[in-house]
């Protein structure tokens, strides 16, 4: 029996029984659309997140005490002060430093609308000096002057702009005004996975607002103390400006003040994205890890068919014996119809998964990306499936008897 015979003895196999093999191609088709879907939201999450971290100024370097084997997770201790802004700006290929604190803010109100907030980044004018305005400048350091970011201009009932006056309301419920003198996109001076979050962001001047104070070490006098440093590096020479600031570390304030358990690190843009892509994999495995479970019921469905179709098949099994077929023949038929099966699924599951994950895509609003591995992957899973599946009931077909074959009503 020739390839072209067995492909057409299974073919009239799976139309004779129609309903039941449209099922069984449908749990093969489920199981490999549900894998596409999430490897190719797996996908454009990655290629998004990673993208617009690297797009946040891949030449700085983010500076923060964090916590052992943490990394930023755990970072957040106030530890770098003036002094230690001025060591970092005197480093060999650093174009600016911008330092970073966190002011407690309560509210924020704009004529009669007031907004929740839990806190203010202040900052320096350092930080804008590529950050996009929608409209303004920088603010002033030791002016009352107040810059947002697009989310937080709109978060009143009527958007506030340049020239408005907002209230702050900081800790003990003091009140200070300030004028609003610019709107910027994203989040300037933050962590790279903080230019992506959509959130409401303000930024304020660290003098005067900003009061968290320690005595420097080096300095002996009191100085302004900050979680998070800035090094902006000429984008030449990032990683060695990176290796240059942590030489400096054993000499600054920061290695002084930094608690028990937490040590100075120092991460690029690359850094994170590295990390992020790393996460995003991992999760995208699991997921689909889970979706292959699908595939698992599909190879089920596909072993169900092929044994009562065996044994529906039982005196046509004995004919062919009869007139000469052999067992290798008699099971090629039955696999390959098994196969037909998984491919069929395999077929119509990969432009239904894309389908899936475009429109997971379009719901979390990012860009879709296509993994073309992965749809070459889906459709020889479909034939693997369709073999391992339909194996035992081609063997058990091949070792049928003939004469009780014959005698089989």
């Amino acid at each position: 029996m020739d390839v072209a015979e067995t492909l057409r003895l299974s073919g009239r196999a799976i139309r004779a029984h129609k309903l039941r093999s449209a099922l069984t191609v449908l749990g093969i088709l489920i199981g490999i659309a549900a894998v596409v879907t999430f490897v190719t939201f797996g996908a454009s999450l990655q290629a998004d997140v990673v993208g617009q971290i690297s797009e946040t100024s891949a030449n700085n370097i983010y500076l923060v005490a964090a916590e052992d084997d943490e990394g930023f997770a755990g970072a957040g201790r106030p530890v770098f002060t003036e002094e230690d802004v001025s060591t970092f700006a005197g480093v060999e290929g650093v174009e600016r430093v911008v330092p970073r604190g966190i002011l407690s803010v309560s509210a924020i109100s704009y004529g009669n609308d007031t907004v929740a907030r839990t806190q203010a980044t202040a900052t320096t004018p350092a930080a804008f000096a590529s950050t996009p305005f929608v409209a303004g400048e920088p603010f002033e350091l030791g002016r009352e002057e107040v810059v947002l970011n697009r989310l937080a201009a709109q978060s009143f009932e009527s958007n506030a702009t340049v020239g408005d006056t907002v209230a702050l309301t900081l800790g003990g419920g003091r009140t200070r005004n300030l004028t609003v003198v610019g709107v910027v996109n994203g989040s300037a001076g933050e962590l790279p996975f903080d230019a992506f979050g959509s959130q409401a962001r303000v930024y304020v001047p660290t003098d005067p607002l900003y009061n968290t104070v320690v005595e420097s070490p080096s300095a002996g006098a009191p100085q302004r103390v900050y979680p998070q440093v800035t090094v902006v590096a000429d984008p030449a020479e990032t990683g060695a400006v990176r290796e240059r600031v942590e030489e400096v570390f054993p000499e600054t304030d920061a290695a002084q003040l930094v608690p028990d358990g937490f040590e100075l690190i120092a991460q690029t843009s690359g850094d994170f994205a590295d990390q992020v892509e790393e996460i995003v994999s991992q999760l995208t495995r699991f997921v689909t890890g889970i979706a292959v479970i699908a595939l698992v019921v599909g190879a089920v469905g596909i072993a169900n068919i092929m044994l009562v179709s065996v044994t529906e098949r039982t005196r046509e099994i004995g004919i062919m014996k009869a007139v000469g077929a052999r067992n290798r023949e008699v099971m090629g038929l039955f696999l390959t119809e098994a196969v037909l099966l998984g491919v069929l699924g395999a077929a119509l599951g990969v432009p239904v998964g894309v389908l899936g994950g475009w429109a997971a895509t379009q719901y979390a609003e990012i860009s879709l990306t296509l993994a073309p591995g992965w749809f070459a992957i889906a459709v020889v899973v479909g034939v693997v499936v369709g073999a391992v599946a339909g194996l035992y009931p081609a063997w058990r077909a091949a070792r049928v008897d003939p004469i009780e074959a014959l005698r089989y009503e």
